[in-house]
């Protein structure tokens, strides 16, 4: 495996970040096709074994099961200044007048929250999951720097809001002294390509680290258009994101399926090869509830697309509507 930058900053890396949403107690949250400890475990390890480093998950996911159980597997498994914890901050985890966001009363209370989950006593990477409409940008970016101050945070990263947002909250950052963010974390993949318009060109020019999530389209990329995953039925995000537009969405897969044929591999690798050679990207956000799944990215590193390959995978993209990331 070899490490890379995260963006400008000095932490290191490895290309791929095991996304942790798939680990978490199915019973509790929005994710009922979750894993449970015991099975998430091996996943954990076998993502260590290929020298994947970079582990994402968030204080919602499974309501914060999912932190708990990478914790304790980190804590079994290795240790913990040989890897790097991202979580996120802003959606809400109890009901309240008081409950999510990025207030500055927000951000203090779930970040001790997380470190408690988490069983550590700092974040490599922390997240503003979304943008908050409702607190001043002033007082997140302030928390914010707050808490890396604190040594309770080491690197802020954002994730899936627009580019002038992003735009405004580092240049807050920057004209109060304060902490930048060094990564975007955005919907990104063969699919869904709208963050080529604004957002990966500032992103490229600015030194930021761009991890995107779905970057197989919450595998829509790795397997005949018509068959579906326990997942796919039970995961309402899928048509917001991907129903409008399937008859184009399909010839992409269509052609997906073509190379990988050509080429001998699975569907997941030429899609998710085509991620990691776009400007910008680091370390693109993967799921796992299958060994292969983890031994397919891995495969995908050494996966280099011709340029007619490319021509041909980008080809039959149609303009998608925004979607509102809330």
């Amino acid at each position: 495996m070899k490490y890379v930058r995260l963006g400008s900053s000095g932490l290191k890396v490895s290309p791929l970040a095991l996304g942790c949403m798939s680990y978490g107690e199915p019973q509790l949250g929005m994710h009922p096709w979750s894993l449970p400890e015991k099975e998430s475990l091996p996943f954990i390890a076998q993502a260590l074994e290929l020298g994947i480093n970079f582990f994402d998950t968030a204080n919602i996911y499974s309501l914060g099961s999912s932190e708990e159980f990478l914790g304790r597997a980190v804590r079994k498994l290795t240790r913990r200044e040989d890897v790097v914890i991202a979580t996120k901050v802003y959606e809400k985890m109890h009901d309240g007048p008081l409950a999510g966001g990025l207030s500055r009363s927000a951000i203090m209370r779930e970040v001790d929250a997380s470190l408690r989950r988490l069983g550590t006593d700092y974040i490599d990477l922390y997240i503003i999951h979304r943008w908050d409409y409702d607190t001043p940008v002033e007082e997140t970016m302030e928390a914010l720097h707050d808490v890396v101050k604190a040594g309770k945070v080491r690197y802020l990263g954002a994730s899936s809001m627009h580019t002038w947002q992003f735009v405004k909250a580092q240049y807050t950052a920057d004209l109060h002294g304060w902490t930048r963010f060094v990564s975007m974390q955005n919907h990104y993949n063969l699919i869904n390509r709208e963050e080529e318009r604004e957002m990966l060109p500032y992103c490229r020019a600015e030194g930021v680290a761009v991890t995107p999530w779905s970057p197989l389209a919450r595998g829509r990329l790795t397997r005949p258009w018509d068959e579906r995953s326990p997942r796919t039925a039970s995961d309402p995000i899928q048509e917001r994101f991907y129903g409008p537009t399937e008859a184009s969405d399909r010839e992409v897969a269509g052609v997906v399926a073509e190379i990988a044929k050509e080429r001998g591999i699975p569907m997941a690798q030429v899609a998710l090869a085509w991620v990691l050679q776009r400007p910008a990207v680091v370390a693109p956000v993967i799921g796992a509830t299958r060994p292969h799944h983890l031994t397919d990215a891995a495969a995908a590193l050494d996966v280099v697309l011709e340029e007619e390959e490319l021509n041909r995978l980008e080809a039959p993209y149609v303009p998608h509507s925004v979607v509102e990331y809330v």
